[in-house]
C-alpha cells in the first residue's frame, strides 16, 4: 500500500493544485462565500477523518445549550435520503448518518439537521429561530464563511507531517490551515509536558492571530446499553469483543491494553454499513463493546443487551477557560 502510495505522487501534486487553486479564487473573492448574522461556528480538519470532530462537537453543543439554542449542519455522510432533514432521534443511522444520530440521542434539545448543500441547509435552520451554528466537518466547504473555523488536528498524525491524497491524507495543502482562527491538537497522552507543546506549536508555525490549544481523549468509566448501565472495570473479570467502525481506533486500543482488559478487536472502516451476514456473526459473541458512533449503526439491528458503547469525551490538557471565552467572545460579538 506505502509503494502504491509512492508511485501515486504525480497525482498528489496535482490534486493539491486543484485544491490551492479552488482556495486561491475564494482567497481573491473571484468566488464568492456566503456569510450570515448569526454566529456559525466551523469544526473541521486538513486530514482525512479520525481527528475527533463529533466529541469537539458535543463539547460545544455541552457548553452553549444552557444558554443558546444551537443547531449542528452535517451532510450526513453515507446516508440513504437526500436533501434537508431535520432529525427527530428516533431515524436510523441509514437515513441520517451515525454522527448526527449521535448528536441528536445525546442532546435532545439542539436542533440537528443533515444537508449535502449547506447553504440551502443554513437557509432553513434560520426557519428554526437559531441562535447558534455548528457546521461539522465543513472546512473545505467555502461557500459557506464559517465566523468561527476550529481546526482540528491530532497527536502523532499532524497536518504539518501528512502529504496530500493519494499519496498522503490531506485534504487540501497545508496553507489552509491559516484560515483558522482555533487550533486544537487532539488525542494528546493526559501527561503530555509544556515542553512537548511548544515544540508542536513550533511545527505548526501559526499566524499571529491563531490560538493553539491541546485536547486529550476523556473516557467513562461506565458503559452503556440500551437499558443498563455498568461500569467498565467490571469487564475486567472476562473476556469481550471489541468492535469499531472508525477512521483511528488506536487510543482507545492502548487506552484498553493499558488498563489491562482481555478483548478481542473486530475493526471496520469508518462509518462501515454492517451487513446481514455481519450482524449475524457479531451477534454469536457473548459480549460486545463499542463506540457512540458504532452504536448507533448497530443497537436497533441486533440484540441489545450484548451490546454496550463507551462514551468519550473531548478534554482539555490546558487554557480550557480561554478556549470558552474565545467562543463566548466570538458569540456575543455576532
Amino acid at each position: 500500500m506505502k509503494i502504491l502510495r509512492k508511485m501515486l505522487f504525480p497525482f498528489a501534486l496535482l490534486y493539491g493544485f486543484i485544491t490551492w487553486s479552488r482556495n486561491w479564487l475564494y482567497n481573491s473573492g473571484a468566488l464568492s462565500s456566503k456569510s450570515y448574522d448569526l454566529p456559525i461556528i466551523g469544526v473541521g480538519n486538513l486530514n482525512t477523518g479520525g481527528t475527533g470532530k463529533s466529541p469537539m462537537i458535543e463539547y460545544l453543543l455541552e457548553f452553549l445549550l444552557p444558554d443558546f439554542k444551537v443547531a449542528t449542519l452535517s451532510r450526513g455522510y453515507k446516508r440513504s435520503t437526500r436533501g434537508f432533514k431535520l432529525l427527530e432521534g428516533t431515524e436510523t443511522a441509514g437515513e441520517v448518518g451515525d454522527e448526527p444520530l449521535q448528536f441528536k440521542r445525546k442532546f435532545r434539545e439542539a436542533i440537528v439537521a443533515v444537508d449535502a448543500d449547506r447553504q440551502n441547509g443554513i437557509e432553513k435552520l434560520l426557519k428554526e429561530n437559531t441562535e447558534i451554528m455548528l457546521l461539522d466537518d465543513a472546512f473545505q466547504h467555502r461557500k459557506v464563511k464559517a465566523g468561527l473555523d476550529i481546526l482540528l488536528t491530532a497527536y502523532g498524525d499532524l497536518f504539518v507531517n501528512d502529504f496530500m491524497l493519494p499519496t498522503g491524507y490531506l485534504r487540501e495543502p497545508t496553507v489552509g490551515a491559516e484560515r483558522a482562527k482555533i487550533i486544537v491538537v487532539t488525542k494528546c497522552p493526559s501527561a503530555l509536558t509544556s515542553r512537548e507543546m511548544e515544540i508542536i506549536r513550533r511545527k505548526l508555525k501559526l499566524q499571529n492571530y491563531q490560538k493553539l490549544y491541546f485536547s486529550f481523549i476523556a473516557y467513562g468509566e461506565e458503559i452503556i446499553s440500551a437499558d443498563t448501565k455498568m461500569t467498565l472495570e467490571s469487564l475486567k473479570n472476562d473476556k469481550f469483543t471489541l468492535v469499531t467502525g472508525i477512521a483511528n481506533p488506536k487510543p482507545l486500543l492502548n487506552y484498553l491494553k493499558e488498563k489491562d482488559f482481555d478483548f478481542k478487536h473486530l475493526a471496520f472502516k469508518d462509518h462501515h454499513n454492517f451487513s446481514e451476514a455481519e450482524i449475524l456473526e457479531l451477534e454469536k459473541e457473548p459480549f460486545l463493546l463499542t463506540t457512540e458512533k458504532d452504536y448507533v449503526r448497530l443497537h436497533k439491528r441486533m440484540e441489545a443487551k450484548a451490546l454496550f458503547y463507551l462514551p468519550v469525551k473531548t478534554a482539555f490538557l490546558n487554557k480550557e477557560a480561554e478556549f470558552k471565552r474565545e467562543i463566548l467572545k466570538f458569540v456575543n460579538k455576532k
